[in-house]
């Protein structure tokens, strides 16, 4: 957040014995051998009716929205009994433990960030030996040369700095989730946002790094955004409502008693504040604000316009704006965004130059701006880029112009399928721009673009232990031709992937009304079985959200046992149009695409179709929740993760955290055609009475904010209480008491917990007694 069947004939229903569910797979491997398991856990229904439209149904558990009833908490802990032991039963016992051992042992001890230069400082993380979580440190940058590095080392100039390290913090609270992070422009103040809970509900910090002291920490919880004032003596911060919509905006002076002022209100509840300050310093956005004048009102950008929005970067006094607005004065369509620029100029916010239209199939994403260039991020044919425009750009014309007409400087990319995330880029007189480019089969690379000279540099890539000898170096002849300028890759430079192991091609699956989806489709050469092989596909689809295809050594432990991991990009992710394609009442959109991608891996022999699997995230749950209702048996087995199941009534109780702010994304159930629609997908309320469904694990965190513990409690009591008594013996819920939404975080813990999850689909496939090849 911030995720129609036939049924059994009545006296088969009555006196069969048999799970027709099992009768499907193959006589070897076996399926899941549930006798030895203890009694599921019951949990008590407590009569409650709900209402809307005119119509009522019942909802026997709706009493789990009490999580201090003593017992839900209870019923939590049986459950989670129950699923460790069917978990560990799997593999005569140890599964779980191999596996977490084998994606351990693929870690490097300890991890280390290439450092990044700001000003006088180079800062950079690293994971020490051993632990869970990063270091944020910084060094004193040397002088240059030889005589620079000698002089450097006599004064003992490159020491270490440590400003911040996650794990003093988590040893202190037993959790610890950083949200913002921030140096002030003097580099002189960090400020952070801190949640010890697991619940989002940040409080924040500000630490002198010359005294090494907090100097302030308010007592408010739910801070979000930060931006520093140009001067470095204020600080700004927003606040949430109880719902944490963050609505309020407060300026916090430096090294002075005074409590923070609050210079801005929203009243609106469908809209939430985001406070940013622009890279030069200059200027805050919240609207616009001076940044050395923070305390003497806002400018508004232009008049507050449904669904338009307006980001801001500030250049030589101009304000450079990605924008949806409409475009005024002209007869040129623009789906998305677009570039405009204006005087930084109180009187002159409202006249706008158009600079760049993005062209066809391609769309504006995101934008960062240095002295002499500006970056663009953006998405052609649905695919990441990002290129440069060099600045200060010349406006002498009276049409908009696209933006090939700028002479952009596309950076070389390895392979149409990477996902692309920019670094930290803090230096606004830069001109090298970081990237962190990974696909499903290269490990993250970062990359360092130096945008005057037009090359690239490869500074890093991610360890991954015990491969090193399976690694082949790709030259030029393999890489990709998104754009015609990634033939400037220079002869000395290389990408380094696992292509030569691991197959991965995207492919585009038809969907129910003939749109086209794209579909990753990643498994190993060697071990990958052409129609027996087991498979998860993976969706996600909502808030505009890409899904996450970026490398993860984790996945080495299926691949290697022949499972085919795809990754659907289905509607209500990716750009506006397709994001909206898959919003409220197209919601239906998302759901269909994921089950006809889950079809196509069958129907094209990539995995056999009793062993295909799927999981889902917070709402990418959603989508598998609805395709198991509509096709039960569809999927085997599948993970559902902090999972969106129960949309109907929550969307209904506007009181909830963030209910409201997603009647954007699922639909606003006070308009009935709106309710209709979630009431039609909810997974909660269309399980099939009698019906056999899958294999499923369930995984929830008691003090997530997102996603109500109770929504993946509910569902499970549910699916026991109605569907087949044989196959619901495999649908288990477990529940981490001490995190959030996110998890727990650490590095070596991540092992466990996917681990845990992977021995699940292992014994759920009746495969658990299957060693890696």
């Amino acid at each position: 957040m911030l995720h129609r069947r036939h049924p059994l004939p009545a006296l088969l229903r009555l006196f069969s014995t048999t799970c027709r569910r099992r009768s499907r797979l193959p006589s070897q491997p076996h399926p899941p051998n549930t006798d030895t398991l203890p009694p599921r856990p019951v949990a008590k229904k407590v009569p409650f009716t709900v209402s809307a439209h005119g119509r009522s149904w019942s909802d026997p558990y709706h009493w789990m929205r009490d999580t201090s009833d003593p017992d839900f908490a209870a019923l939590l802990a049986a459950e989670n009994a129950y699923a460790d032991a069917f978990v560990g039963a799997a593999g005569g016992g140890g599964l779980r433990a191999r596996l977490a051992a084998e994606m351990r042992a693929r870690l490097a001890p300890s991890a280390v960030s290439p450092p990044q230069p700001w000003g006088p400082w180079s800062y950079y993380q690293y994971v020490p030996n051993g632990m869970e979580y990063p270091v944020l440190s910084r060094k004193l940058r040397s002088s240059g040369g030889l005589a620079g590095r000698f002089l450097s080392y006599l004064s003992d100039w490159e020491k270490e700095e440590v400003l911040l390290d996650w794990n003093e913090i988590a040893e202190k609270f037993g959790y610890v989730h950083i949200g913002s992070c921030r140096i002030s422009p003097n580099h002189r103040f960090l400020a952070y946002t801190l949640d010890t809970s697991g619940g989002e509900l940040f409080s924040l910090e500000v630490k002198d790094l010359q005294s090494k002291h907090v100097i302030f920490s308010p007592p408010d919880k739910g801070i979000v955004s930060l931006a520093w004032a140009h001067d470095s003596e204020n600080l700004l911060y927003t606040v949430c409502d109880e719902t944490l919509r963050p609505n309020q905006v407060f300026c916090k002076k430096m090294q002075s008693d005074e409590a923070g002022l609050l210079v801005f209100m929203e009243d609106d509840v469908n809209c939430c504040v985001d406070i940013t300050s622009t890279k030069d310093f200059k200027y805050i956005t919240v609207y616009v604000m001076e940044s050395g004048n923070v305390r003497e009102g806002l400018w508004p950008v232009q008049k507050r316009t449904n669904k338009v929005q307006y980001f801001l970067e500030h250049h030589n006094g101009f304000f450079y704006i990605l924008t949806n607005a409409p475009l005024k004065d002209t007869e040129t369509a623009v789906e998305g965004y677009y570039l405009a620029r204006c005087r930084a100029e109180k009187s002159l916010m409202d006249k706008w130059q158009v600079v760049a239209l993005p062209g066809p199939d391609c769309t504006f994403q995101d934008m960062d701006i240095f002295h002499e260039h500006l970056v663009l991020f953006l998405q052609k044919d649905g695919l990441p880029l990002f290129c440069s425009i060099d600045l200060p750009v010349q406006i002498d014309f009276q049409e908009p112009k696209e933006l090939g007409d700028f002479a952009p400087w596309f950076f070389p990319i390895p392979s149409n399928l990477c996902s692309i995330l920019p670094g930290p880029n803090n230096d606004f007189m830069s001109s090298t721009f970081r990237l962190v480019v990974s696909s499903p089969v290269i490990p993250d690379l970062t990359v360092d673009y130096d945008m005057r000279k037009k090359t690239f540099t490869i500074v890093d890539q991610e360890e991954v232990t015990g491969l090193c000898s399976s690694i082949y170096t790709v030259g030029q002849s393999n890489v990709s031709s998104i754009q015609q300028n990634l033939q400037l890759i220079e002869d000395s430079q290389s990408w380094s992937d696992l292509s030569k192991l691991l197959s991965c091609e995207r492919v585009q699956v038809v969907s129910h009304d003939g749109v086209s989806i794209p579909l990753v489709i990643l498994y190993s050469r060697e071990a990958h079985i052409h129609g027996e092989s087991p498979g998860i596909l993976y969706g996600y689809g909502a808030y505009g959200e890409d899904l996450d295809k970026s490398w993860c050594s984790d996945r080495l432990s299926l691949l290697a046992r022949g499972w085919v991991l795809a990754f659907a990009d289905v509607r209500g992710g990716g750009d506006p149009s397709w994001h909206i394609a898959g919003t409220k009442i197209n919601k239906i959109n998302s759901i269909q695409d994921f089950a006809a991608c889950g079809m196509h891996l069958i129907k094209e022999g990539f995995v056999h179709e009793s062993r295909l699997c799927a999981m889902g995230s917070s709402a990418g749950s959603l989508l598998v929740g609805a395709v198991v209702n509509m096709l039960p048996n569809l999927f085997s087995a599948a993970v559902l993760k902090v999972p969106f199941l129960d949309i109907c009534n929550t969307m209904l109780d506007p009181t909830l955290p963030l209910t409201i702010l997603d009647y954007e994304e699922f639909g606003d159930p006070n308009i009935p055609v709106e309710f209709d629609a979630i009431r039609s997908y909810s997974p909660y309320d269309n399980l099939s009475p009698g019906k056999c469904y899958p294999s499923i694990l369930v995984t929830a965190s008691f003090n997530d904010t997102r996603v109500g513990v109770w929504e993946a409690a509910k569902w499970v009591s549910k699916v026991r209480d109605v569907t087949c008594p044989s196959c619901s013996k495999s649908v288990v819920l477990k529940t981490n008491m001490q995190s959030g939404h996110f998890g727990e975080g650490g590095r070596f813990m991540r092992c466990e917990e996917t681990a845990f999850e992977y021995a699940f689909l292992m014994k759920a496939l009746g495969m658990d007694d299957m060693s890696a090849k």
